[in-house]
């Protein structure tokens, strides 16, 4: 799509027209009524400042627009601060002296009179929005970042008329006599969608600039047709039916169904090069009748637009007329019809730009000392010194905790503890890891996946014997009919033409034998680590954690009253911590109850008595928060005290040792042992999910090769009939004149006016695969190289220095067909073969994906002693 064609055809919005409005005086005698002079006399600044910001709205718009922006965005900030403090209607003690007047920018002759500043707010976000739709129409747009800036500047006013519909729009119509409909819902909404719709434009064009694929121009193009589309579904519906001129409908009506056209003409583009045909045309069909329907209501649209419809219409029929030939020749797909095609895929570049920041006027100084809301900031300020002491407490409590959870670690408890009675627990981190491997089956189910992997293998080792016999049997036929007829049997060997077809067929067969070992060296890991992955089917898990001995010795005959104290003193600490999580409870639970707003409406007094009586209610809880920890610090004393009583100088675990032995080394043992299993485990399972994953795609691979040989063999058994009858013929003397002039197969290379059309080959329904042809016409009509749309930027492709964009020829030279054809060669017998999925004499074929790099198939790297390591990872 053609920049400079399309560069005066987009939208921007005019902006609605005012009468003079003096907010002085009025709001000036308000603050003196309601407050007092003294107030006034300070406020006279901000009373001007507001003043002149409305009468820089009155005039003539600034001749740079974004002067204007600026402009209205501080008004829009500066009545956001007047609605908060002066009641704008015709109530007896409000601001009853002001009355705001706006006209309809698309209907002048349409207005609104009403005392709400609403309205005013309403008609001040309009034009925000429309400045916004000025600046992008200003920018250049026939470079890359002229467009960027357009589609930046499109997106703000798409944000602007999105903010106006959420915000004011229906607020300004709520009990009123009077509004205009362009800024009603229904109308901001249309014109929010028509600049997206010009937004995704831009972007759509720098996408075509850039180089980019079919695809992602197709998905980019068909958005920028729904926004168009969503706009025209607004402007053709009530109340915007009759409000605007036929050429804006005409134009959105136009641009829409452009757009489609254009995403189908992308898609197909890619169709093509995945050779998808029938499907390619019915796109193209379905964006030409588009275009033509749309052509039938352009009247009044601009010439510009007209022209670009055009050159989109040759350039689809172009591809079109192409992609029916080659069907019609080659293919010879059945073309679905456009009510059976699935929607195209869009995607979309632009939102609405977020303006909640850009209109924030929190940070607003202007009538900052007139506050009517006094006992609002006055809560807010409590709130705050409220949530700052249940801050503080919170920290003081996880603190507390924390400090308990390390205190007890270090001092091995509660597990020896528990260990005495049989009660012994994993750590909550190895505990989840043995859950998941029990979930997952654990080694128990190995075996089951051993023998998958075994029936895989077995699976794939008879297709792949089966296909082998295929293609065998055909070469022995072959051999046969050759020996018997010499050479009158001028087809080509079997071995020729199966030579790409063995080949993968023997790096199967390789792949097979390399899997097969990986299998054996995982059943021997199986086996070898069976005994140590047996822990992990123990259930409870708990079970397999050694229990603490009887004492080996009696120190003091006090072990018992020393285990007892410990049980006692833990118990105590558990009880804490459960207070601790209901103080915290407690705090939230009496602010959410703290409701101090109708005194603050009442109090003649300082706020700061007030603020040191109330916040004394949480007082007794930081009185309970503080007696908690206190208490914890002396359990934890009398822990330590306990546990050094016989052995001062030694550490607790040293004492435990000699009371209980085998305590905490032994359990530390079983918790490696586990953690061994779990790896061990986790890494044959890893590389038994590779083998299962290997095998089914090889399955697949070598099903679509027994396919294509099934194909080939029925091929090659239909011509070797039809070449044994024209053989018999040749031998009986009934071959005709033409035979005997061009050889045996005419129809191969000189086709003579007599001669009949070949007969049409009947298809085996069980092979939906199309059989390759043996007679091809002798002229072969080149394909063309798609042509540029006519409405993208130039073009879009620059080909390096020296080079010629796609489908073009280089400067002084003829234009070459694409794709470009080898010369012309003398062709052998039956040239159908070599054009099949299985002929590949430059053994040009992408590579199957089973023979991408898969760690599957990779032999196993040489481990360090003591160290697992996978058999199919690197």
């Amino acid at each position: 799509m053609a920049s400079s064609a399309l560069s005066n055809l987009m939208l921007a919005i005019h902006e609605k027209k005012t009468s003079s409005v003096d907010l002085y005086r009025p709001l000036r005698n308000y603050i003196t009524f309601t407050y007092s002079e003294r107030e006034a006399q300070l406020l006279e600044d901000d009373l001007e400042t507001l003043n002149q910001l409305r009468s820089d709205v009155e005039r003539v718009p600034d001749p740079s627009p974004s002067a204007r922006r600026d402009l209205l965005i501080s008004y829009y900030k500066a009545l956001c601060l007047v609605e908060t403090r002066f009641p704008i209607s015709p109530e007896k003690h409000h601001v009853n002296a002001v009355s705001f007047l706006w006209h309809d920018t698309f209907k002048q002759k349409q207005k609104a009179t009403q005392q709400n500043i609403h309205l005013e707010k309403a008609a001040v976000l309009f034009n925000l929005a429309a400045t916004y739709s000025q600046i992008g129409l200003g920018h250049d747009r026939t470079t890359v970042d002229g467009r960027r800036q357009a589609s930046h500047a499109f997106i703000g006013a798409a944000g602007a008329f999105a903010y106006l519909r959420d915000n004011e729009s229906t607020k300004a119509s709520i009990g009123q006599s009077s509004t205009t409909v362009d800024v009603s819902v229904e109308c901001v909404g249309m014109l929010e969608r028509l600049m997206l719709a010009q937004a995704q434009e831009c972007v759509f064009e720098n996408t075509i600039a850039k180089g980019s694929t079919p695809g992602v121009c197709a998905k980019i193009a068909r958005q920028v047709g729904i926004y168009y589309e969503e706009a025209l579904a607004a402007l053709i519906a009530p109340p915007l039916k009759d409000h605007f001129e036929k050429g804006w409908i005409s134009h959105v009506q136009l641009k829409a169904a452009l757009f489609y056209s254009e995403a189908c003409y992308r898609y197909g583009m890619e169709l093509h090069e995945k050779e998808e045909i029938a499907e390619e045309i019915a796109r193209l069909r379905s964006g030409s009748s588009r275009l033509a329907e749309a052509k039938k209501s352009s009247r009044g649209a601009p010439a510009q637009l007209i022209e670009a419809m055009n050159k989109l219409e040759a350039s689809i029929s172009c591809n079109l007329d192409r992609a029916v030939k080659e069907n019609d020749r080659v293919y010879l797909m059945r073309v679905p019809s456009p009510a059976s095609l699935s929607p195209l895929p869009t995607f979309s570049m632009v939102k609405p730009m977020n303006m909640t920041e850009i209109l924030d006027a929190s940070k607003e100084k202007m009538f900052a000392i007139l506050v009517p809301d006094s006992s609002a900031k006055a809560l807010s300020r409590y709130t705050e010194m409220v949530d700052d002491v249940i801050r503080t407490q919170a920290e003081r409590l996880q603190q507390a905790s924390e400090l308990t959870r390390v205190r007890l670690k270090e001092m091995d408890l509660p597990d020896s503890i528990l260990a005495v009675d049989g009660h012994s627990t994993l750590p909550a981190d190895l505990r989840e890891d043995v859950e998941a491997v029990q979930i997952s089956g654990g080694p128990a189910s190995l075996e089951a996946e051993l023998q998958q992997l075994r029936d895989l293998k077995r699976v794939n080792q008879e297709l792949l014997v089966h296909t082998e016999e295929l293609l065998q049997k055909e070469a022995t036929e072959d051999t046969q009919f050759r020996s018997q007829f010499g050479t009158r049997w001028t087809r080509p060997q079997s071995s020729t033409l199966t030579k790409n077809l063995q080949d993968r067929l023997n790096r199967f067969a390789a792949n097979l034998k390399q899997a097969g070992e990986s299998d054996v060296k995982i059943e021997r890991s199986v086996r070898e680590n069976s005994a140590l992955m047996s822990i992990l089917d123990r259930r409870p898990i708990e079970s397999a954690i050694p229990s603490l001995a009887k004492p080996m010795m009696s120190l003091d005959a006090t072990e018992d009253a020393i285990v007892g104290t410990l049980k006692q003193s833990l118990r105590q600490l558990e009880n804490l911590g459960a207070q601790r999580a209901g103080l915290e409870d407690m705090l939230k639970e009496m602010k959410r109850k703290d409701d101090i707003l109708p005194k603050l409406m009442t109090i003649t007094g300082s706020y700061e008595d007030m603020f040191r009586k109330e916040i004394s209610k949480y007082d007794h809880i930081c009185e309970d928060i503080s007696q908690n920890i206190e208490v914890q610090e002396q359990l934890l004393r009398q822990i330590q005290v306990h546990l050094f009583y016989v052995f001062p100088c030694s550490f607790a675990p040293t004492y435990l040792f000699y009371v209980f032995p085998c305590s905490s080394a032994s359990r530390e043992k079983c918790y490696n042992q586990i953690q061994a299993a779990i790896s061990k485990y986790r890494e044959i399972k890893e590389n038994v999910n590779e083998g299962l994953k290997f095998y089914v795609t090889l399955q697949d691979a070598i099903t679509n090769v027994k396919q294509q040989c099934s194909d080939f063999v029925m091929t090659r058994s239909i011509q070797c009939r039809e070449m044994i009858e024209d053989v018999q013929r040749q031998m009986s003397g009934l071959s005709f004149q033409d035979r005997r002039n061009s050889g045996p197969y005419p129809s191969v290379h000189q086709p003579t006016a007599t001669s009949s059309p070949p007969p049409q080959e009947t298809h085996n329904p069980s092979h939906p695969h199309p059989q390759a042809p043996y007679y091809r016409p002798p002229e072969q009509v080149s394909r063309p190289g798609y042509s540029m749309p006519p409405y993208g930027p130039p073009p879009p492709y620059q080909a390096p220095h020296g080079q010629a964009p796609h489908g073009q020829a280089p400067h002084g030279q003829a234009p070459q067909p694409y794709p470009p054809q080898a010369p012309q060669q003398q062709q052998p017998p039956y040239p159908s073969w070599q054009q099949g999925s299985y002929y590949d004499p430059q053994a040009q074929q992408p590579r199957p994906p089973y023979s991408a790099p898969n760690p599957y198939l990779h032999p196993p790297q040489p481990q360090p002693p003591h160290q697992g390591g996978g058999y199919y990872r690197h």
